[in-house]
Parts: structure tokens; C-alpha cells; sequence
């Protein structure tokens, strides 16, 4: 079963709090997801430390229920 753009976005709230996240379908399919995620979780880390942390909050679903999540992640703009 795919995951809806409004889980993904509970799964990331539910480990970042302050996360400010726009989602959008790419195809139309529910399968294919473009995220932008700012959160001050990120801030002072790598951009692939902050990709992991979206990851993990995924709880495992990429590749199972989440075929494509193509991401953006910043800290909040000082």
C-alpha cells in the first residue's frame, strides 16, 4: 500500500516537532514525493546527516510503501 503525502508528514512531524514540510506527488500515483523539510534539526549537520534523519522518520517505509521521496532539507533562515 502507498503512502499518502499526509503520513509522510506525520511520520516527519512525529520526529521533528518544528518542522516547517511542503510535499508534493510527482506523478499523480501517491508513489513518487518531492519534500521540502526546514527544521532546526539540521542545522550544523551535513546535508546527508539531515536526509538521514528524514529517513528515519520514515520508520522503514522508503522502498516498501514510499517508492520515491526526492528531498530538500534546510535549517530555518537566521
Amino acid at each position: 500500500m502507498a503512502m499518502s503525502a499526509s503520513d509522510i508528514e506525520k511520520l516527519i512531524k512525529a520526529a521533528l516537532p518544528d518542522a516547517i514540510i511542503d510535499i508534493r506527488d510527482l506523478a499523480g500515483d501517491g508513489d513518487h514525493y518531492a519534500a521540502n523539510v526546514i527544521s532546526e534539526a539540521f542545522r550544523g549537520k551535513t546535508r546527508v546527516q539531515q536526509h538521514q534523519l528524514v529517513y528515519n522518520a520514515l520508520k522503514g517505509g522508503m522502498g516498501t510503501e514510499l517508492h520515491a521521496l526526492a528531498l530538500q532539507t534546510s535549517a530555518p533562515a537566521d
